[in-house]
């Protein structure tokens, strides 16, 4: 497995090349797809990228926007990672993308899967998908100690898995490695000195012990202290 490490001297170099990056891909697939899929990830770390890369130059209006995974939680919630790239990325020049949702109303994740899975089978691959990583290996809602987890990571996963976890608070919903790894381009975003020691702990493990193992090979690994 191999990955590329670009260092940055702090993390807002960090967000505004990474946000070029990003932009630079998607106007490179542009090119010869007619539309083409971003992935990305919620939380608080990437939300800078987007503040910088919802500005880009491209043709938005042939971009769809989706999360790698989402908290099934409504929108309104301040858990909802759906918030948080309508209120950073879905604006400016990218407001003319297209949303692609993970979460609508109902009970359980199980209840609305297959509507979810039709919305976005027609749009695969991934032409450029930005993931995380937690210190405790995990990307996307692939947890280590998961319910789902050797689902999620099957050569021949579905497109999306609902997932409960130690730890989280409520079910997830999350894009299969499967589909993470068919991305043209993938990029990873992590922050501080415990998520690169973490990086450097996954070196040998399995995916089912590191789950990010799943995706590594061919990415670009991001990383400012």
């Amino acid at each position: 497995m191999s990955y590329e490490l670009q260092t940055y001297p702090d993390r807002e170099l960090l967000a505004m090349d990474l946000a070029n990056q990003l932009s630079g891909d998607l106007r490179t697939v542009l090119k010869h797809e007619e539309r083409v899929v971003l992935a990305v990830p919620g939380g608080t770390s990437p939300g800078p990228v987007f503040d910088d890369l919802c500005a880009a130059v491209l043709d938005w209006s042939r971009v769809d926007v989706m999360l790698t995974d989402e908290r099934w939680v409504p929108e309104d919630s301040a858990r909802s990672n759906t918030r948080l790239i309508r209120e950073r990325l879905l604006v400016e020049r990218a407001a003319e993308a297209r949303f692609l949702p993970l979460y609508v109303s109902a009970h359980e994740p199980e209840d609305v899967l297959a509507e979810l899975e039709a919305q976005i089978v027609d749009e695969l691959p991934l032409a450029v998908v930005l993931l995380g990583m937690g210190t405790d290996l995990h990307t996307a809602s692939i947890f280590p100690e998961a319910d789902q987890l050797n689902k999620a990571l099957a050569p021949d996963a579905p497109i999306l898995v609902p997932m409960r976890a130690p730890g989280a608070a409520e079910p997830r919903i999350t894009l299969s490695a499967r589909v993470l790894n068919d991305a043209i381009r993938k990029h990873v975003l992590i922050f501080g000195q415990d998520k690169r020691d973490a990086l450097e702990k996954a070196k040998g493990m399995t995916p089912e012990e590191a789950p990010i193992n799943a995706v590594l090979d061919g990415a670009t690994v991001h990383w400012a202290e």
